[in-house]
Formats: structure tokens, C-alpha cells, sequence
């Protein structure tokens, strides 16, 4: 196949987004703001979750977006970010906000649009990108920069494979994120079932009673996180080491309550055996602004593991089923959040706060009936979390060896065997 070198100029152009006005901004609304924090490093579009802004305003012609849109971040709001493409998954949601470039007047002839949002995702584009970036704190690129980036581009039935092979991947890992919420959706809907609504089991034959100005289960009572937990204690301060084996996560592990072990680091600091990390832990995000209150469960096992200073492990006490604590505990994350004492940017969330937040305690064989409907769910969504791993590292692995011609892509085939919910 022969491939020729372009710039980005000759292949389409890149159109800036819209100001919007700020009083228009908003927590609800028909539209999506889009923001450099709405990519993900490696990218792709990333949900913001209770972080999303809305636009409530006039939307000028031109600025709401469809299905299928390519854009890229031109500012570096977070490391890694300038550069990053995302692909717009649904029409008439989405605004083109300022900041972000959207790519028009594509000449499809010689380029495919999803082998382009591939290309951006490039060690080469992303380096030629920030090399040419402006500003010091903040970096920021724009049309004309892109317009000047340089790429080897093969025949367009070659890109189409390319785009072909590198989306299946894509969509394996967005079908087992979508089976992950759903699995987690329903852990949380018997939770609050069971100890929120009191739709237990058996609930009908017991009588409710007033504790504390709030009406429980007889034989139900309150306890603190403290009382039923036999381990309470922040982490390590580590000493990185790149060549270690030992792992620590921090907190960028930690978001939408689940592990994400891709951002840990390995260390070479010694661990008191008490710190290192044990199935069913709860860890929670204790200092900072923004992640504050975040917790997960251990739902894995992590050999040879911690965590840093920054996050407090809960262990379980032998009187509570882990299940029951791990997600009582995943559910307390905007109490948590709000929690925190301290100055602007060293907000702490100590272990004595932790310790004494309230938590509603069942009888033992109550948390345990609950755990034997829940545990099968939450272990399928940690295969599918494992199985999306090694996806995600299969395609970061193609993605440069086929972009540069080095791997042929009529050798590549994708075998995923999909597991039944």
C-alpha cells in the first residue's frame, strides 16, 4: 500500500466553538456543554456525571451537534487532554462549546473520519500538537496549529479497515461498561429496596420503631462506620520506583465507585502488613477538592498492594457482611464529600469523621441474604471491568503499529467471547 504524507490543511478544517454565557449555565437542561473534562486522555467522550454542565440560553444556529461529530480539545485542561478527538454519540444534546475544535469540510476521499479520530489519539499528531501550543499553566492550541500537523496517510479502503478493527475493540469495551451500570444499578436498586425503603425479606411480620427521630425495623439499630470496621487508617507516603513490583493507588483509582487500577504507580516504600490491601476494603478519597469522598470497594485480588496517603482504607469488622458495608459506604459519597475540613485546596477528610458517619445496621442475616443476591453481580461486573482492561490495553497496543502501516490489518481478527448477565 503506498502512503503519502499530508497536513491536516489540505484534509479538512477546524471550526471554533461558541461562548456561551455563563448565567445560562446550569446543573439541568436539554443541552450538554461540552468541555475539554468531557475527553478522556486517550480519547473518546467521557460522561462528567454530577460534574455536567447544562445550557439553558438561546443556542445560535450552527453550535448544537449530531451524532457521529468529531471534535478535538484545544486546551490542556488537564494533563494529556490537548489534542484529544471524542465522537459525538447522540444528536441534538451536545453543544459546541468554545475551547473545542470540530472538524468540517472532511475531503472523504482521501481521509475517513474515524480514522482520523484514531490518528489524533497518536503519539505523533498529539506531540506535533503540544510542541506548537501556547501558554505556560494553561496550554492551547488552535484550527490554524492543527491545520499545520503533518501524518502519513494510507489509501482510504486501508483507513476504513484501520477504523474498522480499532472501533470493534471500542465497542467491546462500550457494551461491558454498559453491562457494568447495569449490574451496579441493580446491586443499588436491592440496596435501597432493603435498607432505604425497608422492602426486606420478612419486612411485613416486623414492626417499625422511632431511633432518634427516625422510624427503623424492630431489631434494627444505628451504629457508626467506626463501631463495625476492624481497620480504619490512611496509607503510605510512597517512594516511586518504576522497576518495583509493589503497587499503590492513589486517587485518580478511585471514580464512579469502582477501582481502576490503570492509574496506579509501583513504589519501592516499605509496607507495615496492615496497609497492604485486602479483598472487600473500602477506600475512600481523604484530601483535596473535587475527589473528596470518593470510595470503592476491593472487589478483586491485588497482590503486594496499598494505597497512599491520600486515601483512607475501611476494613470490615467480622460482625458485618462486606457487601452491605462496601456499598452502604459507596452510597455515603456525597455526605462524605461535604465533609471535609480545612483551606481552599487542603480540604481533609479525617479518619475520626469518617469513623463516626452514621451507618444503619441490620441484622446479621438480613445483610447476609442480601449479599447472596448482590455478590454474583458485583463479580460479573468485575470480570467485565478485567475483560475491558485487557481490551483497552490490546487496542493502545495496535493503535500506533497500525496507524504507521507497521501491522497489516488484513491479519488481525478480534475473538471476545461476550458472557450472558
Amino acid at each position: 500500500m503506498k502512503w503519502s504524507k499530508a497536513k491536516f490543511s489540505e484534509l479538512f478544517r477546524v471550526k471554533h466553538g461558541y461562548a456561551f454565557k455563563s448565567e445560562h449555565f446550569d446543573s439541568t437542561g436539554d443541552f450538554v456543554l461540552l468541555t475539554p473534562g468531557s475527553f478522556h486522555e486517550h480519547g473518546g467522550y467521557r460522561d462528567q456525571g454530577d460534574k455536567t454542565k447544562y445550557y439553558t440560553g438561546d443556542v445560535p444556529d450552527g453550535f448544537v451537534l449530531d451524532e457521529g461529530d468529531l471534535l478535538v480539545a484545544m486546551t490542556e485542561q488537564a494533563p494529556g487532554l490537548l489534542g484529544s478527538s471524542a465522537w459525538i454519540p447522540e444528536s441534538d444534546r451536545f453543544l459546541h462549546n468554545q475551547r473545542l475544535g470540530r472538524i468540517v469540510d472532511l475531503n472523504e476521499r482521501r481521509l475517513h473520519k474515524r480514522f482520523l479520530y484514531y490518528l489524533f489519539n497518536t503519539a505523533g499528531v498529539r506531540g506535533q500538537i503540544s510542541g506548537s501550543a501556547s501558554g505556560t499553566k494553561v496550554r492551547h492550541t488552535s484550527p490554524e496549529r492543527i491545520g499545520r500537523v503533518e501524518a502519513e496517510i494510507p489509501p482510504i479502503e486501508a483507513q476504513q479497515w484501520i477504523a474498522a478493527t480499532l472501533t470493534a475493540y471500542d465497542d467491546l469495551i462500550e457494551n461491558n461498561l454498559r453491562r457494568i451500570a447495569i449490574l451496579e444499578e441493580m446491586a443499588q436498586a436491592i440496596y435501597r429496596e432493603w435498607f432505604v425503603e425497608f422492602r426486606y425479606p420478612g419486612h411485613a411480620s416486623v414492626s417499625i420503631r422511632e431511633l432518634g427521630g427516625a422510624a427503623i425495623p424492630e431489631g434494627w439499630r444505628q451504629g457508626t462506620i467506626g463501631e463495625i470496621s476492624s481497620y480504619l487508617n490512611r496509607g503510605v507516603s510512597p517512594k516511586y520506583d518504576d522497576s518495583s513490583q509493589n503497587t499503590v493507588i492513589n486517587q485518580r483509582c478511585i471514580r464512579h465507585g469502582r477501582l481502576n487500577m490503570a492509574f496506579a504507580r509501583t513504589h519501592s516504600t516499605k509496607v507495615p502488613a496492615d496497609k497492604y490491601v485486602r479483598f472487600g476494603d473500602i477506600l475512600i478519597n481523604s484530601t483535596g477538592e473535587g475527589t473528596l469522598g470518593r470510595a470503592t470497594q476491593v472487589y478483586t485480588t491485588v497482590p503486594d498492594c496499598t494505597v497512599d496517603s491520600h486515601v483512607t482504607m475501611v476494613r470490615p469488622g467480622e460482625g458485618v457482611n462486606l457487601d452491605y458495608l462496601g456499598l452502604s459506604v459507596i452510597g455515603m459519597q456525597s455526605r462524605l464529600s461535604v465533609s471535609g475540613v480545612g483551606s481552599t485546596g487542603q480540604t481533609e477528610l479525617g479518619r475520626d469523621v469518617i469513623a463516626n458517619m452514621p451507618v444503619l445496621i441490620p441484622p446479621r442475616m438480613v445483610q447476609d441474604k442480601f449479599s447472596q443476591l448482590v455478590a454474583p453481580m458485583r463479580r460479573q461486573a468485575i470480570t467485565l471491568d478485567e475483560m475491558n482492561i485487557i481490551l483497552t490495553r490490546t487496542r493502545d497496543l495496535l493503535l500506533p503499529r497500525l496507524i504507521s502501516g507497521e501491522l497489516d490489518v488484513s491479519n488481525i481478527t478480534i475473538d471476545a467471547e461476550e458472557d450472558n448477565l
